[in-house]
């Protein structure tokens, strides 16, 4: 037995060895053609008996995997042409399945170099668990019709029409294999039971335009509204018994459509009501009308309809003036012919054209070319709000903002709810209240500290009354952020460290985890704000409880002041050192926690870095066996637990390091699962890291810390590798996650570093207020100087990179230590002190709002703390630095301004610090375009690959290109 068991031994490492040899390191060429299946690509049927994934492919075509749960012999490929994002659905009643098909990508290619007219997509209709597949050519979005699954409406590419918004609809009947074509459809929406279709005509010249209902059961069609408008935002109930949409009709007065209210209920018959805002000057402002930019919606009761308005702007009048001034011009010019014609002096050509040119030189001039230029400027004054440039950025959403408004049908009577005192507003669960915010009397203060405040107020749903809530209401993190009850009633917000819940009702608060032995308030938030909260996980489904995290349990908390005390609901959480992150949302339609259900909680272990789903039911709350019952706890990265819409049927993802992303299918029990995808199906091609290892240290503050340590691939134990530390505040956490090999916005891609022999260090960093950067150097050299004792690093030749926040920690460390080899920064903050004044060009907002409240981390501005400001800038220890730099900086830098690269690119520059800066025309904070990321790529690789595994310098870095041969460099490095 013993020798039978030794050869086995044998047998499998000969097995393992010959594997190994078998793979390769991935190198960047065959990332273009890598499979892998993106985020969200996983299809489970309603009566989870049916599966399907997506496969995509950077530089190819994708494909869908189909097939019955459980029966390989089931499962078919289908070839869907290039995209990034494979659009699928199944019918409701889980018999039919409906995908998109695209051009393909050489296609795309071809098509793009010869700038040809967009190209169309298919739709796929497959009979499940048949042979029987039928295309549809020319489609732009399709939809199964709810739970009827009768019916596939496939809204047909617009051919032609002009303005018009509409194309045909085929409505293909499922049992009958017939189509009917509906003409010039622009917005189309089925009820939740599939036995109503609402759809909206928009033809050439608005004839014919209206709102349309179709009964899909008895295929027949009723004309709700027919105008020469535009219909459009239709909106059904949650229970599909009524819809409202908009009617938007042209008035050359104004540059806006004005809008009128539709609402639709009672379906057989339908029961209309059109608001038109222009037959009521009594409670309808006339200056404003109903806006497009928000849709409407019924209240559940279906007595009010609730839509937007914004002013009227009146249209410009330079095209009337433009007409009129032309018709003087013509009419001038006539008159003065005649007179020249009458005029007896002219006896010849010549003394015509005397006279035509008198005419020129004192004709009429249009206008416009007397009108001075206007000037194309901005005024920046010290009591905006909000910066210009945030203006800027934000003029769309502000020329497009709308007020909330209602209209009572009962009572026929327009309600306005907000106003520009009150620039938000949520209506309630129940449509009986809503909560209304304002930030403008804070707003200059928070854009320039950070901080953030603001008032807030109940309005009365019935009258519009509006009544204040709170004033100057501190907002350390969203979690404080009122949040309402399933029943409309109450809200619970945080403040001053504490949940307190508010009775609409009655106007009473109370403070809900007063005198528990627990605190709710997030210690370990290193930012500039105080009493931060830990998040609540929502209301239960009666409104009677909360379900609230102190970081490491979940305590279930009565709203109400009663003989129940609070539950902790995990129980070991805080004992064990396991956090009970959140709850799974299985039904997307649940409103709050039911208590009377299991609840599915995600677990991550903060030491082990293990993670899991555990469940919590009903009969273990505050029970004879409290906590909660572990279902899944593994060395890898567990969540995204999900289920089929009508069957016990769950799945969730699982992943490591060196194993890539996969869904697994089983029951409530989640035991026994089963593999349901086949994500990257080359990787058995390719060496991968050979595991990870933990390492605990201390910073050089006392705080204890971790960081996580990557194999590289083939690992030999004894064995020193070139290592890359990579960081950005926290990460330790990923030891378990797959990076699929790509093109990185940012170059970096660990697991193709791994797999190529390097080992990767990833430590965290905990931040202390004035110091973001001597923070970085008190957490990772010591967290270096520990990995170091595992024997794995080689510690001569450790590189370091980070991007953006990790740029400035890496471009800071090598003011501060040698103990690095070469340094990769990717868009680094150098210089504290001018980044404060600078402007977020992403956002249009200031930097210095981040430098105070945010990861910045300081107290006040530089002006007020001067000297943490320059201890921490990398620029002002810049005459330290002696490791080699590699420095990518883009000048279209929305995030960190592009100044910030050139100023420490040129004060290595003058002190001939060893230094190249790598910069993409045209590029935001990360790179977008895929020739940029190839390149910058694997630049990086031969960066590190010459100075930590000595292989030869490329010339990109020995000897720099001159502008004149950049262009021949970058063919020849082309692949």
């Amino acid at each position: 037995m013993r020798k039978t068991l030794q050869l086995f031994l044998g047998m499998m490492l000969i097995a393992f060895i010959a594997q190994a040899q078998d793979t390769k390191p991935i190198a960047w060429q065959d990332i273009a053609t890598w499979k892998y299946m993106p985020g969200q690509a996983f299809r489970l049927s309603p009566d989870g008996q049916w599966q399907a994934f997506g496969l995509v492919q950077t530089e190819g075509d994708a494909e869908i995997i189909l097939q019955k749960v459980g029966d390989e012999s089931s499962k078919k490929t289908f070839k869907i042409g290039s995209t990034n994002y494979p659009s699928m659905q199944f019918s409701e009643d889980g018999k039919w399945f409906v995908y998109t098909e695209y051009p393909t990508f050489s296609e795309k290619k071809a098509n793009e170099k010869n700038k040809g007219k967009a190209l169309k997509n298919k739709a796929i209709l497959i009979k499940l668990g048949t042979e029987d597949k039928k295309e549809f050519e020319g489609v732009s979005n399709y939809a199964f019709n709810g739970e009827a699954s009768s019916v596939l409406a496939i809204n047909l590419s617009k051919e032609g029409n002009g303005d018009a918004r509409g194309s045909d609809l085929l409505m293909y009947h499922l049992a009958t294999e017939k189509a009917q074509n509906i003409g010039n459809v622009a917005d189309f929406s089925f009820n939740k039971a599939g036995s109503y279709l609402a759809y909206t005509v928009d033809a050439a010249n608005q004839s014919g335009n209206g709102l349309y209902l179709m009964n899909v059961t008895g295929n027949s069609m009723q004309i709700l509204d027919s105008d020469k408008a535009s219909y459009r935002s239709l909106n059904w109930t949650e229970k599909g018994e009524a819809f409202a949409a908009l009617k938007l009709v042209k008035d050359k007065k104004y540059k806006q459509d004005k809008g009128q209210v539709i609402g639709v209920k009672n379906l057989t018959p339908p029961q209309v009501t059109v608001y038109n805002p222009e037959k009521d000057s009594v409670n309808f402002d006339q200056e404003f009308t109903i806006s497009p930019n928000r849709t409407p919606m019924w209240s559940e009761d279906l007595t009010r309809l609730f839509y937007g308005i914004h002013p009227l702007v009146l249209a410009e009048k330079e095209e009337a003036k433009k007409e009129v001034d032309q018709d003087s011009v013509k009419q001038t010019e006539a008159e003065a012919m005649k007179k020249i014609m009458a005029d007896t002096t002219i006896k010849s050509i010549s003394d015509l054209q005397k006279a035509i040119a008198k005419l020129d030189s004192g004709k009429v001039k249009d206008k416009k070319d007397d009108e001075a230029d206007t000037p194309d400027m901005t005024i920046w004054h010290w009591n905006d709000s909000r910066l210009q440039s945030r203006q800027q950025v934000m003029q769309n959403q502000d020329k497009n903002y709308s007020f909330w408004a209602m209209y009572d049908v009962n009572a026929a009577k327009h309600i306005q709810l907000q106003d520009s005192s009150m620039r938000e507003l949520n209506i309630l669960d129940k449509e009986r209240y809503a909560l209304g915010s304002d930030l403008q009397a804070y707003e200059l203060d928070g854009n320039l500290n950070g901080q953030s405040y603001r008032d807030f107020y109940i309005v009365d749903l019935k009258t519009g009354e509006k009544k204040e809530l709170f004033t100057n209401f501190y907002l350390p993190n969203y979690s404080s952020f009122p949040r309402e009850s399933p029943d409309g009633t109450k809200l619970i917000y945080g403040l001053d460290g504490h949940y307190y819940i508010y009775d609409i009702l009655t106007a009473q608060s109370r403070n809900i985890t007063e005198g528990m032995p627990v605190s709710f308030v997030n210690v370990e938030d290193d930012h500039n704000i105080e009493k931060p909260l830990y998040g609540a996980l929502g209301w239960s489904s009666d409104s009677k409880y909360v379900l609230i995290r102190d970081g490491w349990d979940i305590w279930q908390i009565p709203v109400t002041e009663s003989k129940e005390t609070p539950v902790n609901l995990t129980v070991n959480g805080k004992t064990d050192q396991i956090r009970y992150q959140y709850r799974f949302t299985l039904d997307p339609e649940e409103k709050g926690i039911d208590l009377s259900k299991p609840a599915f909680i995600r677990m991550y272990g903060e030491w082990t870095k293990k993670s899991g789903i555990a469940k919590l039911t009903p009969e273990r709350r505050g029970g004879m066996n409290p906590g909660a019952e572990v279902l899944i706890w593994e060395d890898a990265n567990v969540g995204n637990l999900s289920k089929a819409k009508n069957a016990e049927t769950y799945y969730f993802s699982k992943e490591k390091f060196n194993e890539p992303t996969q869904i697994y299918l089983t029951d409530a029990s989640l035991t026994n699962p089963t593999q349901a995808t086949e994500n990257a199906p080359d990787a058995g091609k390719y060496a991968w890291s050979a595991g990870t290892m933990l390492v605990d240290y201390v910073s050089d503050k006392g705080d204890k810390l971790q960081g996580t340590l990557f194999l590289p691939a083939g690992y030999e134990e004894g064995k020193k590798y070139p290592t890359v530390v990579y960081y950005y505040e926290k990460l330790s956490q990923t030891r378990h996650n797959w990076s699929n090999p790509g093109y990185g916005g940012t170059g970096w891609n660990p697991g193709v570093y791994t797999s190529n022999g390097f080992a990767v260090f990833i430590p965290d960093i905990v931040y202390k207020l004035d110091d973001p950067g001597m923070s970085a150097v008190w957490c990772v050299i010591p967290a270096v100087k520990e990995a170091i004792k595992t024997g794995v690093i080689d510690e001569d030749n450790i590189g370091i990179h980070g991007h953006s926040w990790g740029g400035y920690q890496t471009s800071f460390l090598i003011t501060q230590t040698d103990m690095f080899k070469a340094a990769a920064a990717g868009a680094p903050l150098t210089n504290m002190i001018s980044m404060y004044d600078l402007i977020y060009w992403n956002s249009g907002g200031g930097n210095m709002s981040i430098f105070e409240a945010s990861q910045g981390r300081f107290r006040g501005a530089p002006w007020e703390n001067w000297e943490a400001y320059e201890r921490n800038s990398p620029v002002y220890h810049v005459k330290n630095v002696k490791t080699p730099l590699l420095l990518l900086h883009n000048d279209k830098d929305g995030a960190v301004d592009f100044t910030q690269g050139i100023e420490y690119y040129s004060a290595l520059r003058r002190l001939k610090k060893p230094v190249v800066m790598m910069q993409y025309k045209g590029e935001n904070h990360g790179l977008s375009k895929l020739e940029n990321r190839k390149d910058y790529s694997v630049r990086m690789m031969e960066f590190f690959d010459h100075h930590l595994k000595g292989e030869a310098a490329p010339d990109w870095w020995k000897s720099g290109v001159n502008l004149l041969d950049l262009d021949e460099h970058l063919k020849e490095r082309a692949f």
